[in-house]
């Protein structure tokens, strides 16, 4: 079984048997559930929701169930058709519509898709909103348009220039200066709509563009998920082309890694570093990222009098805590960078413009900008537990063990060291502890998460 139904939205892997996986009725469904969700909290009749969707091979059939389940229950869609997660964020209050609906499965392989919900803001629903629409779901209590009342259908193919244009307008992107620097960059897209969209951004800034695996086609060359691990062909090539850097994106571009001019990973907790570096040192403000990520973007904050604050696990979460806070740049250790002055969302390429930009004022080589930031390591590691421990007991237990240390209960447990940390985190879903670490080296990373092992066997 690969169905999951979250607040967020729902996800699984094509075919297979209703319920266990993504299936057409599954689609229909789930949308019709979030489109009579959205009918019963809309004081209006006609309702406009946009769609969009990632270059995955299932995106064309999911796209034509979910639009005409729309059409079904009499609400109008705008199909943006190829597009990008933040693309999609971007045209929602752009073309003031009720909503939309992001096709992708983000970094997961190529046989999983997903449907992403959001709000009149392009914004992902609340976990409340969530949880009422899988409440729907599950009733099934829909109530279908009759023929005359049906919604209408139409595709825009100017949203990416309209995010661009956007992009370009921003005050801290300074189109002049990184034209100046006519910047080559290697793109691995991994053959998604990254492929289209990047190029478009790059070739405004004035920068060539080398590209890699950016026929948009689903194919996707190497695991998706932007790591280390699975970048061997760019690292390679930025060399080869004597590139200035590499950028990758995942499926729906809403992650963002780098690659320095020497082939070495820049480094996915430092692309959020880098951008936060450049704002803070113009605007004084807050920082916000989560539990998980990375402590380099609290010193570079303190480094420009700024206040660092850290949220949840989860996009929604980090974004709400911004709202709070009224930060000037927030995001996630994986590549995600949301920079409010353009929208609340996770977008690489307000992150690429805003990094160049970065860039071409320092003079500097990606390396040598890299090299200027703290260096952290971080570890993940597990322990596997049996059905019947208490492991909500068991995050008090070692809460406790460390009261005299800085401690964070606000999602598991985190634990701040003078010169590391680590986080704990249960499984939603199975009898686990995850334990993610962070330290000097990435010896002193994985030495401190078989320390919680011991620690977390010794207290059961």
């Amino acid at each position: 079984m690969s169905l999951i139904k979250s607040i967020s939205g729902i996800r699984g892997t094509i075919g297979g048997k209703v319920g266990d996986n993504l299936t057409p009725l599954d689609v229909v469904k789930f949308v019709s559930a979030f489109g009579t969700w959205l009918q019963n909290n809309k004081n209006k009749k006609d309702l406009t929701l946009i769609i969009g969707r990632d270059a995955r091979i299932s995106g064309s059939m999911v796209n034509s169930l979910a639009t005409a389940t729309l059409q079904g229950l009499g609400i109008n869609v705008i199909d943006l058709g190829l597009s990008t997660t933040p693309t999609v964020e971007v045209m929602v209050p752009e073309l003031n519509a009720d909503g939309g609906i992001i096709l992708t499965a983000s970094h997961n392989p190529k046989q999983w898709n997903a449907l992403k919900l959001l709000n009149e803001k392009g914004e992902f629903i609340s976990g409340e909103n969530g949880a009422e629409v899988l409440a729907l779901a599950e009733s099934e209590d829909f109530n279908y348009a009759e023929v005359d009342d049906l919604g209408n259908y139409e595709t825009r193919d100017d949203a990416f220039d309209i995010h661009i244009q956007q992009i370009l307008d921003l005050p801290m992107v300074d189109v002049e200066a990184i034209k100046a620097k006519k910047y080559k960059i290697v793109l691995d897209a991994v053959n998604s709509t990254g492929g289209i969209a990047i190029p478009k951004l790059l070739d405004k800034l004035g920068c060539e563009t080398v590209k890699l695996y950016c026929e948009p086609n689903g194919q996707f060359p190497h695991n998706p998920e932007p790591l280390k691990e699975h970048l061997g062909d760019i690292c390679e090539l930025v060399i080869k082309e004597n590139a200035d850097f590499g950028v990758v994106v995942d499926p729906d571009v809403d992650r963002l890694a780098l690659i320095d001019e020497k082939g070495e990973m820049f480094g996915e907790e430092y692309t959020l570093v880098a951008v936060a570096d450049y704002l803070l040192k113009n605007k004084n403000g807050v920082a916000i990222s989560n539990l998980s990520s990375s402590r380099a973007l609290r010193d570079v904050a303190q480094t420009h009098n700024s206040e660092y604050f850290a949220s949840a696990v989860g996009e929604v979460n980090v974004v709400n805590l911004m709202k709070e806070k009224n930060a000037v740049i927030g995001g996630e250790g994986n590549g995600g960078i949301i920079y409010p002055e353009l929208h609340y969302g996770r977008d690489s390429l307000v992150g690429v413009a805003l990094f160049l930009t970065h860039l071409a004022k320092e003079n500097k080589t990606v390396s040598e900008l890299r090299a200027g930031y703290p260096s952290y390591f971080m570890g993940k590691k597990k322990i596997e537990l049996t059905p019947e421990i208490d492991v909500d007991s068991l995050l008090t237990k070692m809460e406790k063990e460390y009261q005299n240390e800085e401690v964070s209960t606000v999602d598991g447990v985190k634990i701040d060291f003078e010169n590391n940390w680590v986080h704990l985190r249960k499984s939603n879903t199975e009898p686990i502890i995850r334990i993610y670490t962070e330290a000097k080296s990435q010896e002193e990373a994985d030495k401190l998460g078989d320390d919680m092992i011991a620690k977390i066997r010794s207290l059961i």
